[in-house]
Order: C-alpha cells, then structure tokens, then sequence
C-alpha cells in the first residue's frame, strides 16, 4: 500500500519527435479506427498509473505495451526518462505481426531514444 504521505510518482507520455518535427507514434494512432485508437490510449494509461510492471521489457531501456484492437494487438515501444517525474517517452508503434517484436523494431526504437537525448542534451 502507498504511504499516503508521500506523493505518487507523476508519469506522463510524451511522443518522439523527428528533428524535422515529425511525430511517429502520434501519426501511427492517429491513422488508426477510433477503437482501435481507444484502445492503444487506454493501454498506455494503464501504464501512466501502474508503471514498467504493466509493461513487457524488451532490451536495454525499451519497454513495450501491447493493445488489443478489433484484430489486430499493437506494440507501443517506450523508454522511462527522469527520476522524480517521469517520462513515459513513445519510441514506435507497430501492428504486433508475430510472437516478439523484431530486432530491427526494437533496434529503431534505441536509436530515437539515443536521439532524443542528444537533441535534448543539445537544447538545454
């Protein structure tokens, strides 16, 4: 039980962005059914509220969370950035084609991460 006293972890998702702008995860929802969509947006609240252990981890600092759509089950990738107020950063979203999530997904998925620290390194 959480020691009421003491304030919960806030967590909040935030999406990758390309240098010029671009939004994949965001993009990725956005073309997909309102159900569907529904359905991603309540799996990554689940981990918003519950943290990594609502997730799978994949390798390294890549977590993944899965949605089940109308047929379909989507992965979201996902890093943890930050101490007290966490990160929830969205690296890749992709329709889950097989058992586990391909190296070159995952391999993707650290690349923008190692991006989006450099380019944030950058601008602070």
């Amino acid at each position: 039980m959480a020691d009421p006293d003491r304030p919960a972890r806030k967590r909040r998702w935030r999406d990758y962005r390309t240098a010029a702008g671009g939004r994949p995860v965001k993009e990725f929802i956005s073309a997909l059914s309102d159900a569907d969509a529904a359905s991603v947006v309540a799996a990554m609240k689940d981990i918003q509220v519950n943290g990594t252990r609502a997730a799978r981890h994949l390798r390294g600092e890549i977590y993944e969370v899965r949605a089940d759509g109308d047929r379909v089950t989507y992965r979201v990738l996902f890093a943890v950035e930050g101490r007290s107020s966490q990160v929830l950063l969205a690296l890749e979203a992709v329709k889950k084609t097989s058992q586990k999530a391909g190296p070159d997904v995952i391999a993707l998925a650290q690349r923008r991460l190692a991006d989006w620290r450099r380019r944030a390194g950058a601008d602070g």
